[in-house]
């Protein structure tokens, strides 16, 4: 038998980043699950090919953590999933430099941190790999009424170090993909009405975990994909509907 790739999954406590977990080991993956306080979660199984590490990701030391889990614990890095991310709307003249730094330290710092340690360990393997963010149609596609600007400003960094590192790494065979999901049923969501949220994109749809799971399994597993960002948002970067 072949041996199990490992793939390390951020933001995996609950939704979707724990129903990528989920996911990846019933596909026969070893995964390393990160988040704050993921060793009390209940969203995924306990099991042998699943190893958790607490922490805030902005930290380096946290990511020196989950790149060392995965290693010493299962010999290798073959993938990473960046699902971390915070995101909260208010007028731009409203955001404070505070609310930057909260935001950059998760969505910039948190995926630096961990990318470079993945890149370094998957150039080591010279067995390419595969990284997959999660960011969203807004970056390039705003919604009136939604004010996102300084959480989109971090996002597009996301999406466009993405774009970068898959063209610097393709030739080693390391591909790097984002997923842009548009509303989503999450905790995140819970106390929006649902009328409101199918507004929000010209098919009427939310999207459910399941959803987002497959695009990411489909962008990992798909060899010959980089440098894409795949929509998963019931049409909402099309434009005016």
């Amino acid at each position: 038998m072949p041996t199990p790739k490992t793939v390390i999954v951020t933001g995996a406590s609950q939704g979707i980043g724990a129903g990528i977990v989920n996911a990846f080991a019933e596909r026969g993956y070893n995964v390393v699950a990160t988040s704050r306080q993921v060793t009390s979660s209940d969203a995924f199984r306990a099991s042998n090919q699943i190893a958790v590490v607490d922490g805030d990701i902005g930290d380096p030391e946290t990511a020196r953590r989950v790149a060392e889990t995965a290693i010493s614990r299962f010999g290798s890095i073959d993938a990473l999933v960046n699902n971390a991310g915070i995101f909260y709307t208010k007028p731009f003249i409203d955001y404070t430099m505070d609310d930057f730094r909260k935001l950059s330290s998760t969505n910039l710092e948190g995926f630096i941190h961990l990318t470079q340690r993945a890149v370094k360990q998957m150039l080591a393997q010279k067995s390419g790999g595969s990284i997959v963010s999660i960011t969203t149609p807004l970056i390039d596609h705003p919604i009136a009424g939604l004010s996102a600007s300084v959480p989109m400003m971090t996002k597009g960094g996301i999406d466009a170090i993405s774009k970068n590192i898959a063209m610097e790494y393709a030739s080693d065979g390391i591909r790097v993909n984002t997923v842009a999901p548009g509303v989503v049923d999450t905790p995140l969501h819970k106390d929006n009405p649902k009328d409101f949220l199918r507004s929000l994109s010209p098919m009427g749809t939310i999207s459910d975990v399941q959803d987002i799971v497959d695009a990411v399994v489909y962008l990992t597993e798909a060899r010959n994909v980089t440098g894409e960002v795949l929509n998963v948002d019931g049409g909402a970067h099309l434009g005016k509907w």
